[in-house]
């Protein structure tokens, strides 16, 4: 009885003869194509079969690359983002000093000019700190009299007299600004020559030109400076300007309110200006000096 292995476990062919058939068939095909282009229709049509497959099994790496590229770019523009952010920072530093230092510029440019104008002899000093009475209206600035400052001089800046030197220590001196209610000026008005004495205003604000007329030929508007007839401010410094003009006939002065030009609550840098050597010298000095003392008396009594 013979036995045959059931058709389950039927090999086909030996493997030899299978691998020389398909290396027959492929050597027939490729001949075929390279001499013949038989297959170009065939190749075309398992493309575009193969294609969407191709596509499919490419998505997942091409998803994960775009998500790694866009990490990458969003991390890249994170730091960019940040160096520019600090960049700024440091331009809008640097604009900040460019523009403080322009401006100081042409605050001591301000300062030459007003130099020139006093035509007088000047000590350049800065604001060191205000007086601690903040009613008070005094500053202190970093010269004394080691420096040349002397009592009563007058400090002006950039626009105008800023006040005057009330006490003088060996390395720092205390200005009164000309807003200080107790400190007074002779001061001109330049549109028609009138004399009249400027105060600081009570509440320290501003200035009031006292004492004239209520029809005094004051106008708002009108300019103010210094008519140099005290012997400590020298003629044509600005003071202020007229800013408003009170008339009541109930009362015989007129109530002028003046604005300072000078910087009184603004800037650092100052002048004091020093006195001129052909400043006569005050009437007190000159009687005193012509008044004869007590030895010289004396002397002339034939005392001993």
């Amino acid at each position: 009885m013979e036995h045959s292995p059931p058709p389950f476990f039927n090999r086909g062919p030996a493997p030899v003869v299978r691998l020389t058939f398909f290396a027959l068939a492929s050597v027939f095909l490729m001949v075929l194509d390279a001499r013949f282009r038989y297959t170009e229709p065939l190749r075309q049509v398992l493309i575009t079969v193969a294609y969407p497959l191709q596509r499919a099994v490419l998505a997942p790496v091409e998803a994960a690359g775009r998500i790694g590229d866009y990490f990458q770019s969003l991390a890249d523009l994170q730091q960019e983002n940040a160096a520019l952010r600090a960049e700024k920072l440091a331009a809008a530093q640097d604009l900040m000093t460019l523009e403080a230092l322009r401006s100081e510029n042409a605050r001591l440019r301000g300062l030459l000019d007003a130099r020139e104008r006093a035509r007088a002899d000047a000590i350049f000093a800065e604001i060191v700190y205000a007086g601690r009475d903040p009613f008070a209206r005094r500053i202190v600035i970093d010269k004394g009299f080691t420096q040349g400052v002397e009592l009563g001089r007058p400090v002006v800046d950039a626009a105008g007299v800023l006040g005057q030197v009330t006490r003088v220590t060996p390395l720092a001196s205390e200005v009164t600004l000309v807003t200080h209610k107790d400190h007074a000026i002779p001061v001109q008005v330049v549109r028609n020559g009138l004399r009249g004495v400027a105060y600081g205003a009570a509440d320290g604000t501003g200035m009031e030109l006292r004492h004239l007329a209520a029809n005094a030929e004051v106008q708002p508007g009108d300019d103010l400076v210094t008519s140099g007839i005290d012997g400590v401010y020298p003629p044509g410094l600005p003071v202020g300007k007229v800013v408003r003009v009170d008339r009541d006939a109930a009362f015989s002065f007129a109530r002028i309110v003046v604005a300072p030009v000078a910087g009184t609550d603004r800037h650092r840098q100052v002048l004091v200006l020093r006195a001129t050597e052909d400043a006569p010298p005050y009437p007190a000095a000159e009687e005193q000096a012509k008044k004869p003392s007590a030895k010289t008396r004396r002397t002339k009594r034939g005392e001993p």
